[in-house]
Parts: C-alpha cells; sequence; structure tokens
C-alpha cells in the first residue's frame, strides 16, 4: 500500500483535526494502532508539527468525512499524490577491485561496437572520455596487459543496459544514413579464458 509522505506527521494532524479511529489513521498512514494512540495520548511525536493531508492533496476532505460516519470505511490516497519515480542514475560507483578490469572492458566494445559513442561506453562502465581515448590509442599506461573482455563478464554492467546502449547507437547509425556493422562472433572458450 502507498503511503502518505511523513506518515507521522499526517497521522498528527489526522488525529488532531478528525475523529477518525486510531485504526483508520493507524491503516492510512501505515502505522500500529497502538503507535496511534501514543501519539493522542501525547507519549511519542511531541514536537512534530501536524502535516494536512488535504491541503497537499493527498486525501480529499470528503474522504475524511466519508470515514468519519463510517468506522469501517478506509482513507483511500490520492493517485496524484503518489509521486512518479524515475530511476535516475547518479554517477556509477565501481568497486576498486575491479577497477583494474575497465580497460579491459574498453578495449572490448571498441573492438565489437566501434558504433558505441565515447559518452555512451563512459556512461556503462563508470569511466572518463580521457581513459577511453587512451585504451583506443594504445596511450594508456598498462596497454601492454589490456585484454579485451566482456563487460557483462567483469561485472562492470548489466547485459540489458549494454543492449540498450547498443541499439541507441545502431538507431543513430540508421538515421545518419550509415551502415550498421555486423555482430560480432559468438564467443569460443578460448575467448573467455
Amino acid at each position: 500500500m502507498t503511503l502518505p509522505l511523513m506518515p507521522k506527521a499526517t497521522a498528527v494532524w489526522l488525529i488532531d483535526k478528525t475523529a477518525l479511529t486510531f485504526e483508520q489513521v493507524a491503516e492510512f498512514c501505515g502505522m500500529h494502532p497502538l503507535e496511534v494512540q501514543a501519539i493522542a495520548d501525547g507519549e511519542v511525536a511531541q514536537g512534530i508539527m501536524g502535516y494536512d493531508p488535504v491541503a497537499n492533496s493527498q486525501v480529499t476532505a470528503e474522504d475524511i468525512a466519508r470515514c468519519e460516519r463510517d468506522s469501517n470505511a478506509r482513507l483511500r490516497i490520492l493517485a496524484s499524490a503518489v509521486p512518479a519515480t524515475k530511476k535516475t542514475r547518479g554517477g556509477r560507483y565501481t568497486p576498486v577491485a575491479k577497477r583494474n578490469d575497465r580497460p579491459d572492458a574498453i578495449a572490448f566494445l571498441l573492438r565489437n561496437y566501434p558504433q558505441l559513442s565515447e559518452l555512451q561506453l563512459s556512461k556503462l562502465l563508470g569511466t572518463t572520455k580521457e581513459t577511453i581515448q587512451k585504451v583506443r590509442e594504445r596511450s594508456h599506461w598498462n596497454s601492454a596487459n589490456i585484454k579485451p573482455r566482456d563487460p557483462v563478464i567483469l561485472g562492470l554492467c548489466k547485459q540489458s543496459d549494454l543492449n540498450e546502449a547498443i541499439a541507441q547507437a545502431n538507431d543513430r547509425l540508421l538515421k545518419e544514413g550509415r551502415q550498421v556493422p555486423p555482430p560480432p562472433p559468438p564467443m569460443t572458450e578460448n575467448d573467455a579464458a
């Protein structure tokens, strides 16, 4: 069940301003009825200011009035009050143990998927354009030891993220009127070692 924003402060307001039962307030706020009773007795949440769910479009005054008349009725949170949660992706953290694998993953992607842009590579692997350029030009400090390895197998990205980036790059090439490179041949046991 979706909870209102700031449930404890909402419970304080509902206790102070309405005639709802403790069970109704508890269910709406995702709390235990004894905790709601403790708030009403002043034992819990003493310094918390009430948060008006009606003024903040989480519930209607009519719904509160309906529930005050019928103690078996339950408050329903408004659909518009539920924030649209879009998973945002911040910077990608790579554990220290896997950081030495990044140049291998970059080399793999440069060799097998040349259509990927530097921006896509940097987002996918959590690296910098400078590192990508150094691997591409073979001027990386560890160039002699770089072996192209699949970033999915290394655990640096998800297969779904890689597939999505490849599809975007292929779409970009088609819009530009350029030919999409064929997919790389399947890996053999020697390639995986």
